[in-house]
């Protein structure tokens, strides 16, 4: 088994922040659009180093969405973020005829994503923000599982020309337990743990969660294989229909609701290729609350023990 070790604690929005500034620093024809919460998303990075190549255009989302479109047909690379339920909800609109219908290249941070936003509430966590992007034709949904891996994510759509790429990230601090050296790659998932027994196929800050589980069972005599699904859209067919092969049952895990988003697109394709139960975790159709991260996580299920106990209860 891997030895993923924590080494610090770092919310994945840092990471954005940080990857849209080396994205700057690498190509001139990146800008950036802020939504009047520039720091809070990380592109303050951005707007210090290169002032004249930064826009902030208010709390517009929609607007945002369609400047972003006309500078991309201009040449530019544009990088719009705001808090995720405004990105892909509030601008749904836009982005679906202005950006994936004209195949521009653009890249959108769905920042603040998740439950665990806390405190804002029901209203600013973005839940359903994957089942919207990933049904966009030409749109790609990456859903990094930590800081290092949401600096990889933007330099990945900074060279992913095919349309325009939606980033999922949160606000929390969370493990940052990756190294720059693991391969990002979009399409591709990433087995962080080897097992035979299940599978866990996680995305985003749950795949620390999941990880953790998976050391728990290993002293129980379970073996976990866990799946970094960090690429929504387009989805790693061949290392689920693999999984499915190999372990025969597999469980998700995701802040999200879990109509339309990754349980279901696993459960979609598992049944057309391979057929094997899936065990979704996630938000069961309803709209979250104010809290505290962690006191929300842990009320809605979606922590090791919750995986663990899952797991126990569907291998007995």
């Amino acid at each position: 088994m891997k030895q993923w070790i924590q080494h610090s604690e770092r919310p994945t929005r840092a990471g954005f922040g940080e990857g849209v500034l080396e994205a700057g620093i690498l190509n001139n024809e990146v800008v950036a659009l802020g939504g009047d919460i520039t720091s809070s998303v990380g592109l303050d990075l951005f707007a210090k180093a290169f002032p004249d190549r930064f826009f902030s255009l208010g709390i517009a989302e929609q607007n945002a969405i369609a400047v972003a479109a006309g500078l991309a047909l201009g040449g530019k690379i544009p990088v719009f973020s705001t808090y995720g339920v405004f990105a892909a909800i509030r601008a749904a609109d836009q982005i679906r005829v202005s950006l994936c219908y004209n195949r521009l290249h653009a890249i959108i941070g769905g920042a603040h994503a998740g439950i665990s936003v806390g405190p804002d509430g029901a209203t600013h966590q973005a839940l359903e923000d994957i089942a919207i992007m990933t049904s966009f034709p030409n749109m790609c949904v990456l859903s990094p599982c930590d800081a290092t891996q949401a600096r990889l994510a933007v330099l990945a759509a900074l060279g992913y020309t095919a349309g325009p790429v939606y980033i999922r990230f949160g606000r929390e601090a969370v493990a940052d337990f990756t190294t720059p050296e693991l391969p990002f790659e979009i399409g591709k998932a990433q087995v962080m743990n080897y097992g035979a027994d299940i599978t866990v196929i996680a995305t985003g800050h749950m795949v620390w969660e999941a990880i953790q589980s998976a050391v728990t069972l290993r002293n129980q005599g379970l073996s976990v294989r866990v799946i970094n699904m960090h690429s929504l859209k387009p989805l790693d067919e061949d290392i689920i229909i693999k999984a499915a092969k190999e372990t025969r049952r597999i469980v998700t895990i995701e802040e999200h609701q879990m109509i339309g988003g990754l349980g279901s697109l696993v459960a979609s394709l598992t049944a057309r290729n391979f057929p094997v139960p899936v065990f979704s975790m996630g938000i069961n159709d309803h709209f979250g609350e104010s809290g505290q991260a962690a006191e929300l996580l842990l009320k809605y299920g979606l922590t090791a023990d919750h995986i663990t106990r899952k797991i126990l209860s569907i291998c007995k």
